[in-house]
């Protein structure tokens, strides 16, 4: 039986689907030896496989759906990710032979989107904030909000806590409240572009910052109607390049210029 053929890939990403993204393109521009690992699913068989048939992977980043499922496979968790609940970038820890000693999962999300958000924070101070979703990359916005000083309500449209509203309790006085909307959803996300949340555009107002982390396209259907209404509006481009740099500070103790 032919064994099969060992990748000499270094870094990557794993998520599913994996078409709208633009990590490969960043760190291959930089002569990066970075690939996509597309999973159906994420099991210990198949991230078993992945490390397996990737020897010399020494790092890669976790995208959507697998932020969360990815961390009963860690054998550690940074505290940053601990608080976020989510892993977004992950360490493959090897002895001087190759062999794998253990993975460590990490949030660079966290990071990306408070130094990109921080803008819209200073200029809408005193700054609340409204996280629309409740998913992986949620949990981290709302970690960068808080170091930020930030107040901040999560909506959602499926089951839902005591911090968190349903999207018909919006109403135009806590639109008027929450000046920073921040869409961490999937919706509008290419190739799907027609998709955003289901807030009351009508009362979003010139006085609101609107945040998309979807970057592909430049510009959703969330950034649109938000900025018909005279919002400030920013995609998720230059979080994905932050977080990005983050990750390979992680991997390598060295840094990477990717703004």
């Amino acid at each position: 039986m032919k064994l099969p053929e060992l990748s000499k890939t270094e870094y990557g990403l794993v998520g599913h689907p994996l078409g709208h993204s633009y990590s490969k393109k960043l760190f291959n521009a930089k002569g990066i030896n970075y690939e996509n690992f597309d999973l159906a699913e994420l099991d210990a068989a198949a991230l078993y496989r992945l490390l397996l048939l990737n020897p010399q992977l020494k790092g890669f980043n976790v995208t959507l759906p697998y932020k969360q499922a990815i961390i009963p496979f860690l054998d550690n968790l940074d505290e940053v990710a601990a608080r976020a609940e989510a892993v977004n970038a992950v360490k493959v820890r090897r002895d001087a032979d190759g062999r794998l000693l253990g993975l460590d999962g990490y949030n660079t999300d966290v990071e990306g989107f408070r130094q990109s958000v921080e803008p819209f924070v200073t200029a809408t101070k005193p700054c609340k904030a409204l996280i629309l979703g409740t998913g992986g990359a949620s949990k981290a916005v709302a970690v960068a909000l808080d170091s930020l000083g930030v107040e901040h309500r999560f909506v959602s449209r499926g089951k839902r806590g005591a911090d968190t509203l349903g999207y018909s309790e919006l109403t135009k006085e806590l639109m008027a409240e929450h000046l920073l909307i921040v869409n961490t959803t999937p919706l509008g996300t290419y190739p799907d572009t027609s998709g955003c949340a289901p807030i009351p555009y009508e009362y979003i107002t010139a006085a609101h910052r609107c945040f998309d982390l979807v970057y592909n396209p430049a510009v959703t259907e969330f950034m649109r109607r938000c900025a018909e209404q005279g919002a400030q509006v920013k995609n998720g481009e230059e979080m994905l390049r932050r977080q990005a740099m983050a990750a390979y500070r992680i991997w390598t103790n060295k840094d990477i210029q990717l703004i």
